[in-house]
Parts: C-alpha cells; structure tokens; sequence
C-alpha cells in the first residue's frame, strides 16, 4: 500500500509538493478570511497557525464553517478562526500508509490530515487523495492480473 510521501509527490497542486507551503491562516483572522482562502484554493481545509513562530493552533474546515458559523447564526467577519477551528490537530507522517490513514479518518469522521515531518509541516491529504490512490492501485493490480492471465493462455 502506498506512503502518504507517495500520495504528495503525485498530488498536482503546487502547494503540495514538498518544500512548498501548505494553505494555512492565522488564529485571528476572520472566518471569512478563511472561507475566502478555502475557495481560492479549492480546498475543504486550513492548518490554523498562531505566533511568531507560526505554531499550528488548529484546523479549520468548510464543516466547521457550516456548523458553527451558519447553523448558529453568527457573522463569519467578526467571528476569528480561532473561536471555530478544531484545537487538537490529528496528523500523519509521510511513512504512514494509506491504510493508517484511512483507518484514522474513519475512526475520527474526519476528511483532511495534515502531514508533519519533523516537527514540520510538509502537506495535508484529503480522504479524496486516499480514495483516488486507492482506485489507481487497484487499477494497477487489475492489469497486472489481466497481463498474468492472457499471457498464461497464449
């Protein structure tokens, strides 16, 4: 099964790939701010930072948004980040495997998990990058099998 580090040296997004920064925003900024990011960027989540040193503090998902923003009645430009994001930050590592993650996803009901590599943040993977690494190594596995048996028969 493939390694979250094979997941993010295919993801096509620029912001992705190792060395590049992952979408984040800052504790105090507003939930619009946030939103506004998510759909420039056509994610589902931001790593929420805090401090100088640009700690992680946080996530903040499009659920998060619509639970705690719209469904309460509240205002997305005077509301910061940080009263809406999740404070405790599950995470992988790019060894961990497809698997780990999806079994992590699924025990937490959660869509995105940010990858930490030494203590720094190296992407995040969605359950839609897991799906399609999935579906692609199952294809994979099919035409090999195919190969296997018309080659057996000639």
């Amino acid at each position: 099964m493939p390694s979250v580090a094979q997941i993010l040296t295919t993801k096509s997004e620029p912001r992705m790939h190792h060395g590049r920064p992952v979408v984040t925003i800052d504790a105090d900024d507003s939930v619009f701010e946030a939103v506004k990011l998510m759909a420039e960027h056509q994610i589902g989540a931001l790593i929420v930072t805090e401090g100088p040193d640009n700690k992680i503090a946080g996530i903040i998902t499009e659920r998060d948004y619509a639970r705690k923003i719209v469904l309460m009645e509240r205002s997305s430009k005077t509301t910061p980040v940080r009263d809406i994001m999740t404070a405790h930050v599950r995470y992988v590592r790019p060894t961990d495997t497809v698997e780990e993650c999806m079994a992590l996803m699924t025990a937490h009901r959660m869509r995105h998990l940010p990858v930490i590599d030494e203590d720094r943040l190296v992407g995040m993977v969605s359950i839609g990058d897991l799906v399609k690494t999935i579906i692609s190594d199952q294809q994979f596995t099919i035409q090999q099998l195919e190969h296997y048996i018309m080659g057996a028969h000639t």
